[in-house]
């Protein structure tokens, strides 16, 4: 059986296991609700508990992170997310805090060798990250060679502790819905915690469909993070009730500060 035959076959399964034919020929959403369930209003301050406040501009200096870190005490988000090189200043700047260090791996290609991303993931984990977001490798997966990308996740998993996050970067902007389906199988296989949707760096971000079909797939055992043009509140409770459970901003301030969404969620 070819590298073809292979996708098409595994397709087939995970789409008919799942019940995913309709959902995915269309825009259709699944109806998941938010943990704060749907008849409740969800506030602010709790959408922030779902935000990794991110700063991965190549240009940002050190004003900028001591910003994102006094943002994210203040408005008590989940994390904080930066490029591995950022970890120790981070991590030194929050301790103590309660809010945890997120460093990205293989950030923003993931096309770099698996033993490179492997030693980004030590060293941050190291210098005091608690969650990693790698990148997975989107070239390998489009060219079929499902071997590699699991072994790329899997050496990344292997490179954490017991008690770190790992989630992975499908970029689904440059995937078809069968390729996010095949991701998201491959990274619960591998290992991961979560899928995450997309870098910011690569045309166009998180998006409901997309995090609808990935909750679809990845069911609650796993969770989803939604990134990529977040903007305002009421994006960003849409999201959660398609079922993201964490959310990658870098306008987090502007997303909380408009205030409770106009609708029940």
């Amino acid at each position: 059986m070819d590298q073809n035959e292979l996708i098409d076959r595994i397709t087939r399964e995970v789409m008919q296991r799942l019940n995913l034919k309709s959902e995915t020929s269309g825009n259709s959403v699944p109806n998941i609700v938010s943990a704060s369930g749907s008849n409740h209003r969800i506030t602010a301050a709790e959408v922030a508990g779902y935000i990794d406040h991110t700063l991965l501009k190549p240009e940002a200096v050190v004003s900028q992170f001591n910003q994102l870190c006094d943002e994210a005490v203040k408005y008590k988000f989940k994390s904080v997310c930066v490029n591995s090189s950022w970890v120790p200043f981070v991590a030194k700047k929050l301790r103590g805090t309660g809010v945890k260090i997120c460093s990205v791996i293989g950030f923003p290609l993931g096309e770099m060798d698996t033993r490179s991303k492997a030693f980004e993931a030590r060293n941050a984990i190291g210098n005091g990250a608690e969650e990693l977001d790698m990148v997975i490798n989107v070239g390998a997966l489009k060219s079929g060679n499902l071997k590699l990308v699991e072994e790329d996740i899997r050496a990344i998993r292997r490179a954490c502790r017991s008690t770190t996050i790992l989630k992975v970067i499908l970029e689904t902007g440059l995937l078809t819905d069968e390729e996010k389906i095949i991701a998201c199988e491959i990274s619960r296989k591998a290992g991961a915690d979560f899928v995450k949707t997309s870098t910011g760096f690569s045309g166009s971000g998180a998006t409901i469909h997309d995090v609808a079909l990935m909750r679809r797939i990845v069911g609650p055992q796993m969770g989803v993070k939604a990134s990529g043009g977040i903007r305002n509140f009421d994006q960003a409770v849409a999201l959660i009730n398609a079922g993201a459970n964490r959310l990658g901003c870098g306008a987090s301030v502007e997303v909380i500060s408009g205030g409770e969404s106009k609708g029940n969620y």
